[in-house]
């Protein structure tokens, strides 16, 4: 057998690749297996935010809040292209909060992002005529932004770069641990294969109980539990650039926020759930963002104008808190050394991530590895305007949808894509919302992609703009690409 890996880690989500990044880049040899696509499952789901979580003050969680901030500053200089930005407004509603309180709580989470460079909170009138309450009293604060999926992606890149191995459609089927190292069985497209490692490090996210006890016979650790984040896109419903902050009768938060150039993203729901595979919402969900939403809106959302849904199992730590939206959102590292070490993550949030993983090498004694300053890739950008501003001038056959589309995606990498293109139809086949066929190819040979959800879903989010015709011929390039 093959010199053992120094660390095999399973799971191709957020936390899975941050840690393989930071061990990479700290010298040591990583394998990661994810048993399906690279962020397929939690990791894809998310709300899009990079932030602090300004109602988990409520729940006195100021050390996530601090840390998940000084994050969202650290992404947002490492990562521009992927991670921005984003005004949050939200409306006064007396009944539910009270000004001062909620005044309070903006200007902790100011103090708490103190050094952030993003703009103070403040008190606005509501100038949107969409609203019930155009015209009167709100709140103004930012936040960011973050292509989630792509943040998995570029993770997985930059750990490839500094020497990791990723292996996606790989299972672990089963584990033997001895004093030094373990002997691992996996399973991908061609067969059963062995290899050793050192150490494993379980950030299968909501599989990490079903790894721990199904596929490594380990049975101590901390109990978790599924929380179903659900949420629908439907067509843009409210103006401007910003993102609202809505809340709710119940105590709850929803947020309703700009999404791609058409529709507006509206979530999320916490539902407890017994499966990491029951991720459909639910029409109580459905209704119950709908009326979310018409609590503020003057013309109320039916069904009808949802164009998509999806829904993200996130996996809590288990408090003991019997409501859902109170469980902490923290993580939690448990570190077995009854053998060679295993080390298994639970919970956590995207923001955090890169934190986490950290973290993660530090309670395995792995030294180096620090990312807070290393750009991820396309990252080494100082002015996304610039950047846009460029891309439009040497490409200009680009329609503007597509370049900004794409100068978001890639950032400085964008010229490895376009290298030499002089006309549209120097990148081939065209998919439907500017998709070609060279950044199809350009996403099979440099980030996993196998299948059109790969592209659509994940890499590209164009999976609201194409038909199934297109969606088919696209399946079927890509077929014909990697055979």
């Amino acid at each position: 057998m093959p010199e053992p890996y120094d660390l095999l880690i399973v799971g191709g989500g957020v936390n899975g690749t941050a840690i393989a990044r930071a061990a990479a880049v700290a010298g040591k040899r990583v394998l990661l297996v994810e048993q399906g696509d690279l962020a397929q499952g939690t990791s894809s789901a998310s709300t899009k935010l990079m932030h602090g979580g300004l109602r988990y003050l409520e729940y006195h969680e100021y050390k996530l809040v601090r840390e998940a901030l000084a994050e969202r500053a650290v992404m947002l200089r490492t990562a521009p292209h992927i991670v921005w930005p984003l005004e949050f407004r939200l409306p006064h509603m007396p009944s539910m909060r009270p000004w001062p309180i909620v005044r309070m709580g903006l200007w902790l989470y100011d103090l708490f992002a103190w050094g952030g460079g993003l703009p103070r909170s403040r008190g606005i009138r509501l100038d949107d005529p969409a609203l019930v309450q155009n015209g009167g009293r709100g709140f103004s604060y930012w936040d960011g932004w973050v292509d989630d999926a792509r943040l998995v992606v570029l993770n997985a890149m930059d750990a490839a770069e500094a020497g990791a191995e990723i292996r996606t459609r790989t299972r672990l089927e089963s584990a033997q641990r001895q004093a030094e190292q373990w002997t691992v069985t996996l399973r991908d497209a061609t067969g059963v294969h062995q290899v050793a490692a050192r150490t494993i490090v379980n950030a299968a996210g909501p599989w990490v109980e079903q790894v721990l006890h199904g596929r490594l016979g380990q049975n101590d650790s901390s109990p978790i539990r599924l929380v179903r984040g659900s949420h629908i896109v439907v067509k843009r419903c409210l103006a401007g650039d910003h993102a609202w902050l809505l809340q709710q009768a119940d105590g709850r938060i929803v947020f309703a926020i700009p999404y791609l150039d058409d529709f507006t993203l509206i979530g999320t729901t916490e539902v407890t759930v017994n499966d990491p595979t029951d991720t459909v919402i639910a029409p109580a969900e459905i209704a119950y963002l709908l009326d979310a939403a018409n609590r503020y809106l003057r013309t109320p959302l039916r069904e009808d104008a949802i164009v998509g849904s999806y829904g993200g199992i996130r996996p809590l730590v288990d408090d003991g808190t019997q409501a859902a939206s109170a469980v902490s959102r923290d993580y939690r590292l448990e570190l077995d050394r009854k053998g060679a070490p295993l080390l298994s993550v639970f919970g956590g949030k995207i923001t955090t991530a890169r934190h986490l993983a950290q973290a993660a090498l530090e309670r395995l004694g792995i030294e180096g590895g620090d990312t807070r300053n290393r750009a991820l890739p396309g990252g080494d950008i100082r002015d996304f305007g610039a950047l846009l501003a460029s891309v439009r001038e040497r490409w200009p056959f680009l329609d503007e949808p597509v370049a900004r589309r794409m100068a978001h995606a890639y950032g400085s990498r964008i010229d490895t894509l376009l290298v030499n293109a002089r006309t549209a139809d120097d990148l081939g086949t065209d998919f439907g919302a500017g998709l070609r066929a060279r950044e199809v190819d350009y996403l099979i040979r440099h980030e996993w992609a196998r299948s059109a959800d790969d592209i659509l879903w994940r890499r590209t989010k164009l999976g609201y703009y194409l038909d199934p015709a297109q969606v088919e011929r696209l399946g079927h390039y890509i077929r014909e690409t990697i055979a």
